[in-house]
């Protein structure tokens, strides 16, 4: 069997992936040694309504993934625009990225972000193999919602935000 990837432009797939804008969320938990962990992402999103399942994947050279694997529950924190440092910070390897950093906790001992748009707390319901990254299934047991701030975006490789455009034209058809 051929290679799919010895097919295909690996570049080129990262560019054309880029190109579906998405959200960016943090996701947090507690390692076995009760240490919090947490990373940047932007592969989240709802797959179920009944019961409430939520997605997000994480690469499997990250030294995180053995918090994540091992959990009791973990939190997708969703960030707003003003919270682009916290993503950056989140996303870097090697970071300290819980030294003076205020969280609560949440129902399974689950880092939550303050002043997030949204938050998930979840029991793990799966983990399935995506390739180079795991594919964690949540069930979302508790939600938090700030909706007076507006998201945090990321296209073609940049963090972005939505910009007024006067009234809100409605699409038919």
């Amino acid at each position: 069997m051929t290679d799919i990837m010895d097919q295909l432009d690996t570049r080129l797939f990262r560019d054309c992936a880029g190109c579906f804008t998405t959200g960016v969320a943090i996701v947090t938990t507690c390692g076995p040694d009760g240490e919090p962990a947490g990373v940047t992402i932007n592969s989240f999103s709802s797959v179920s309504l009944d019961p409430p399942l939520i997605l997000f994947s994480l690469a499997r050279d990250l030294s995180v993934l053995p918090a994540f694997q091992a959990a009791r529950g973990f939190a997708v924190n969703i960030l707003t625009v003003d919270q682009h440092e916290l993503s950056v910070l989140f996303a870097r390897h090697g970071a300290d990225r819980w030294s003076g950093r205020d969280y609560h906790v949440g129902q399974h001992g689950t880092p939550l972000l303050p002043d997030t748009l949204a938050s998930f707390e979840c029991q793990p319901h799966a983990i399935y193999d995506g390739g180079d990254h795991l594919i964690f299934i949540g069930l979302v047991t508790a939600l938090h919602q700030r909706a007076d701030h507006q998201p945090l975006l990321y296209y073609r490789g940049h963090y972005r935000r939505i910009m007024p455009q006067g009234e809100a034209i409605e699409i038919t058809g």
